[in-house]
C-alpha cells in the first residue's frame, strides 16, 4: 500500500530538500516498485467509477492514440497527466509532481490491480480467508486511483475563469454563493483529519452540491454522489514544497482549478439527477 513514508527532517530546510531529492531519485531508478509507464492510458475503470459513483472519468484528449490492455478484467491503467510536469509552478512544483503522479498514483493503480486479482483467485479457489483484506485493498486502491484522476484534470495551468453560468448558479443554490462556497471547500479540506481529500460533488438525489471530506481515499463518503472537483491532501501532494503548511497548499490548488472541467462534470452529474431518483 502506498502511505506517505517520506517525511525525513534534515537539519535545515536545504538538508530536507536535498534528502527528499534523493529518495526521488532512487525511486525513479527502480523499475520494479512501479512498472506501469506514464503513457499508459486507463481503462477498465468503469468498476471503481460505479463504486464511488462517479459520472465521468478524465477523456482521452491529452492520451496517446494506442490503448493497452490492463490484464485483468475490469483493472486500470495510469493516465497520462494532461500537461508538462512544471506546468504547474510555482503553485506545486515539479518533482512534487513527478513523484505524486509517476509513483503515488502508479501505486494506487497496481494495488487496486492486485486486489481484484487476488479476489480473482480466491473466487476460483473458492477460498476467502483473506476477502476482508483484499476487500479493503480494492477499496483503497481504487478510490485513490479514481480521486487521483479527478485531481489532474481539476487544475490547469493558467487556472481559468471562475465558474460561470449554471455552475455558478449551482454553487449560488446550494452555499450562498461562490464566496461562501470558496470559503467552506478550503476550510474542509484544510481540515482533513490525516490524509484524505476535500470534494465537491453533487447529490444526485437531491440535486444539491455537498462539499465533502474523504479520509484516506475512500471513507466518510456519501453513496450515490457525482465528484465534480477533488483536492489531495495527502502530505505527498504537497510536502516537498509547503512543509506542513497544508493550508497555503489548498490556496494555492484554488488558484490553478480548471473550472470549465468541473463545470463539464457538473453538466454530466445533472444528468443523473434528471432522472428523478429518490430514496
Amino acid at each position: 500500500m502506498v502511505r506517505d513514508k517520506e517525511n525525513v527532517f534534515g537539519k535545515t530546510l536545504s538538508e530536507d530538500l536535498e534528502r527528499r531529492q534523493s529518495i526521488t531519485r532512487l525511486r525513479k531508478e527502480s523499475s520494479v516498485d512501479h512498472p506501469i509507464s506514464r503513457r499508459d492510458l486507463m481503462v477498465g475503470a468503469g468498476a471503481a467509477a460505479v463504486t464511488l459513483g462517479l459520472a465521468a472519468l478524465p477523456d482521452t484528449a491529452h492520451a496517446v492514440a494506442a490503448i493497452e490492455p490492463a490484464g485483468i478484467e475490469g483493472g486500470c491503467m495510469l493516465p497520462p497527466l494532461p500537461y508538462a510536469y512544471d506546468a504547474l509552478e510555482p503553485y506545486i512544483d515539479k518533482e512534487t509532481l513527478m513523484l505524486h503522479h509517476d509513483k503515488h498514483h502508479a501505486g494506487y493503480v497496481k494495488g487496486f490491480n492486485k486486489a481484484l486479482e487476488a479476489l480473482a483467485e480466491a473466487r476460483g479457489a473458492g477460498d476467502y480467508a483473506m476477502v476482508k483484506h483484499w476487500s479493503r485493498e480494492l477499496a483503497f486502491h481504487g478510490s485513490g486511483h479514481v480521486l487521483h484522476s479527478l485531481y489532474w484534470k481539476n487544475m490547469a495551468p493558467k487556472g481559468g475563469p471562475g465558474p460561470e453560468g449554471d455552475l455558478l448558479e449551482g454553487l449560488k443554490k446550494s452555499f450562498g454563493g461562490f464566496e461562501q462556497f470558496s470559503a467552506q471547500f478550503t476550510a474542509a479540506t484544510g481540515a482533513v483529519e490525516a490524509s484524505g481529500w476535500g470534494i465537491l460533488a453533487l447529490d444526485p438525489f437531491k440535486g444539491a452540491l455537498l462539499i465533502l471530506q474523504a479520509e484516506k481515499h475512500q471513507d466518510l463518503t456519501i453513496w450515490g454522489v457525482q465528484p465534480i472537483l477533488v483536492c489531495d491532501v495527502w502530505e505527498h501532494a504537497y510536502y516537498l514544497k509547503y512543509q506542513n503548511k497544508r493550508g497555503d497548499y489548498v490556496k494555492s490548488f484554488m488558484e490553478i482549478i480548471n473550472w470549465p472541467e468541473v463545470a463539464r462534470r457538473y453538466e454530466n452529474a445533472k444528468k443523473i439527477v434528471s432522472q428523478k431518483h429518490g430514496v
